[in-house]
């Protein structure tokens, strides 16, 4: 079993994270810990927001989003690694009234590509919605196996 340390600076908070890598019995792999993403809008549709950003922590690389924002936020993303691709649906209640909404729920694995084929599982689902620029910082933390 592998053990890697991450920390990164998250709107001035730092995260740290510690994951796992390790074969479970079915021949499965898991990787437990968080990562944070930056993401900014691309552009809108509406109450559709379409953002991507820097993913940083377990998978690093790159992430795109799309986003429903209402009274309860619904979206697809996916980070794009150097090993594949981990897709996901997430489910978030918002919370807040200022500028900074804050959201809290979880998100859904539903496949992957490469390294990540077969993706499933389910983490939590973190981040601020920033209401005058659309931007998101996203935190997800739990583990998925593919």
């Amino acid at each position: 079993m592998k053990r890697f340390e991450r920390t990164g600076l998250l709107a001035g908070i730092v995260l740290a994270a510690t994951a796992t890598l390790g074969a479970t019995p079915a021949g499965a792999r898991t990787i437990s810990g968080a990562d944070s993403a930056h993401l900014h809008l691309l552009h809108q549709d509406e109450s559709l927001l379409f953002e991507e950003g820097k993913a940083t922590g377990v998978l690093p690389g790159r992430m795109s989003a799309q986003l429903t924002v209402a009274q309860q936020y619904s979206g697809t993303c996916t980070i794009y690694t150097n090993g594949g691709s981990v897709t996901g649906h997430g489910v978030a209640t918002p919370h807040g009234t200022g500028r900074f909404q804050s959201f809290k729920g979880t998100l859904t694995i539903t496949g992957g590509t490469g390294r990540f084929r077969g993706a499933h599982g389910r983490t939590g689902l973190y981040g601020t919605f920033d209401r005058r620029t659309f931007s998101l910082v996203i935190q997800t933390t739990g583990n998925f196996s593919y």
